[in-house]
């Protein structure tokens, strides 16, 4: 970078921009390198307020909100923001902002940086729909082969891609910044009951195959705990649903989307937090998911599914279970054990280690690597 001029990003998503904390450190690494950022993104009509960042964000009102009118209407209105604003890096989250970008780094030339959270041509909602799943399948085959400077999540994911694109794909991980807490709310400052355990599910894509529903289930087996979830995804309302039927509302407790600074307090006054997700899709097989590392900077041992990169995580640092199956009934013996284990002091003071070598200042290297290469 040169000394008399900023140099400018844009980094583009197709979420709102509220809970994406990975997006988030992405903006302000690029900001505390100098660069003058701008994040841009869409606006839905449940969109919660964004507070003031230290870099520009702009949120996009679309006339869809679902299905291919959406994406058509996002990547045309992304492409001409693009086009109409000065640039000297562009920065593409997942394949459904890479053609926009992508189109406009063939045409002027800028810098673009590929960040893929997942294997998204493999994501269960895709699936399903085989012909959509082929459009973005040769979008992706046609693209990505192409690119010169690529991210994404984990060493499973990112050796996935490097065997069927033969291109190079960095790792960083979405370990979260270690935040700093001033006054953590209790559990009373909360609304959370103070004399049971708390079983944590939190995560902004509680989607299907993820395992929420049987853990629902699983709470009528369980006594002297209850079960708080809390975020968002395609399953909430069957959730809801499935609480109201099986009559748990004194066992579970769901909450909708909040500020990351909002569950962090949640997060640490839980006693166990989970991940379920099922080996149903490649995409989930290698998952890594977000909240495992928010767990873990809360101190809170993990049950999981044993998918190859969370198993590796929890087993070398033995922090938590593995399940065996998603039977409900299983699930509850899990919990249950967990929850009275003669282990989880020491499971917590695991976590203090893997959270000292899990943490963003090492992982943000491989990042700003990516910024100041050519």
């Amino acid at each position: 970078m040169t000394k008399d001029r900023k140099y400018k990003a844009i980094v583009s998503v197709i979420n709102d921009l509220l809970t994406d904390q990975r997006v988030h450190k992405t903006c302000m690494l690029l900001h505390n390198n100098g660069f003058d950022v701008v994040l841009v993104g869409r606006k839905r009509k449940d969109s919660l307020p964004l507070t003031e960042r230290a870099y520009s964000t702009k949120r996009m009102n679309l006339l869809f909100d679902k299905g291919v009118a959406f994406y058509v209407e996002y990547n045309i209105r992304l492409f001409f923001f693009l086009l109409f604003r000065k640039k000297d890096l562009l920065f593409s989250n997942d394949l459904d902002t890479l053609l926009p970008n992508y189109i406009l780094h063939k045409i002027t030339g800028v810098k673009l940086i590929y960040d893929s959270h997942e294997i998204f041509c493999e994501v269960p909602e895709l699936i399903e729909t085989p012909f959509k799943k082929k459009i973005w399948e040769k979008l992706e085959a046609f693209i990505v082969p192409q690119l010169k400077h690529c991210i994404t999540v984990n060493n499973s994911i990112a050796n996935w891609f490097r065997n069927k694109y033969k291109v190079d794909f960095k790792v960083v991980r979405n370990i979260p910044d270690i935040p700093e807490i001033k006054n953590l709310k209790n559990r009373k400052e909360l609304g959370l009951a103070a004399d049971k355990k708390i079983i944590l599910l939190q995560g902004a894509g509680i989607n299907i195959q993820r395992g929420a529903e049987e853990a629902v289930e699983a709470m009528q087996y369980v006594d002297g705990a209850i079960l708080l979830i809390i975020g968002g995804g395609d399953v909430f309302k069957t959730l809801q649903t499935m609480t109201r039927d099986l009559k748990l509302e004194n066992k579970i407790m769901i909450l909708g989307k909040m500020k990351p600074d909002e569950l962090m307090h949640y997060t640490r006054n839980a006693d166990i937090g989970i991940t379920l997700d099922k080996d149903s899709s490649i995409n989930y097989h290698y998952s890594l998911p977000n909240k495992i590392f928010d767990y873990i900077h809360a101190g809170l041992p993990i049950l999981a599914s044993p998918l190859p990169e969370i198993k590796a995580l929890i087993e070398h640092y033995q922090i938590g279970l593995l399940i065996d199956n998603h039977e409900p009934k299983h699930i509850a013996s899990k919990f249950n054990q967990m929850l009275h284990s003669p282990d989880y002091k020491q499971w917590k003071e695991n976590l203090q280690l893997a959270a000292k070598e899990n943490n963003w200042a090492k992982e943000k290297l491989v990042l700003e690597e990516f910024f100041i290469s050519s």
